[in-house]
């Protein structure tokens, strides 16, 4: 099933024929919550953490054979040069919380989730080492506190914009340092509020709880060797998402991403 070879040369090439690991979250996300050993040996926010490390670790090893692709010349440069264009894909691990004046809305406590997608930027031109960047994600947010000894949590996933400024900062051909600034917008897509003394839960978009639409700052630093990338980044969510006219809450995100750039 897999095509595995190593080629030495001023670079190590390897042609891995395996790009499943962007893919291995979304396949098994919601089997693993009934996968029994795991459950017995792993907290839920712990296994999230795992899915996001073995995925990047499969899939990272798939840029060398691109790598080897576009600097064979196949159009891939010559395309990229013309429209100053990038794009990549991202996978990493978001860790949230929820600020709020309303007791029972105040998910203070951190919150472990997924945050992954693809973006795409545009050098603004080809002397000027600043881009502006985009994409499209889907991130879990959420936090969790505990009100009068009774536990409770916050599932709140979003489809999410960035829209950020960075600015590319090269130490040597193949590695760069690449600060950002920007905004986010996002749309609440699904979730739950789950209070563990009644057992019960109910969708956390609603009247009682929060609103959909959510927006924010975000600031960051990024690095990329050759085609690898990483970042670490963080959102101040602007936007009340609770419906009171009186209290206030707001989101907080931390994110590591890594992924690949093309």
């Amino acid at each position: 099933m897999l095509n595995v070879k190593f080629r030495m040369s001023q670079k190590n090439y390897i042609t891995y024929h395996s790009f499943i690991g962007l893919f291995v979250y979304l396949c098994i996300r919601h089997e693993t919550q009934y996968f029994y050993i795991t459950n017995f040996i792993f907290h839920t926010d712990m296994k999230k953490i795992i899915i996001a490390i073995m995925a990047v670790v499969m899939a990272l090893p798939a840029c060398a054979q691109y790598d080897m692709y576009r600097e064979q010349g196949n159009g891939y440069q010559s395309f990229k040069e013309r429209y100053n264009l990038y794009y990549g894909l991202r996978l990493g691990l978001a860790v949230s919380s929820v600020h709020s004046d309303d007791p029972t809305l105040d998910g203070g406590g951190n919150q472990a989730g997924l945050n992954l997608g693809g973006v795409i930027g545009v050098n603004l031109s080809p002397t000027t080492p600043i881009s502006l960047e985009t994409g499209l994600f889907y991130t879990e947010k959420g936090g969790k506190g505990v009100i009068d000894g009774v536990k409770f949590t916050f599932d709140l996933n979003y489809l999410e914009i960035p829209i950020t400024a960075k600015y590319r900062y090269e130490l040597n051909e193949d590695f760069s340092i690449q600060p950002f600034f920007g905004g986010y917008f996002a749309f609440g897509v699904g979730g739950k509020v789950k209070n563990y003394k009644e057992r019960e839960s109910c969708s956390s978009f609603s009247d009682d709880y929060f609103k959909r639409f959510d927006g924010g700052l975000r600031i960051g630093c990024g690095a990329e060797y050759s085609m690898i990338y990483a970042e670490a980044a963080y959102e101040f969510g602007l936007s009340n998402i609770c419906h009171s006219d009186f209290d206030s809450s707001r989101n907080g995100c931390f994110y590591i991403n890594c992924g690949i750039n093309f």
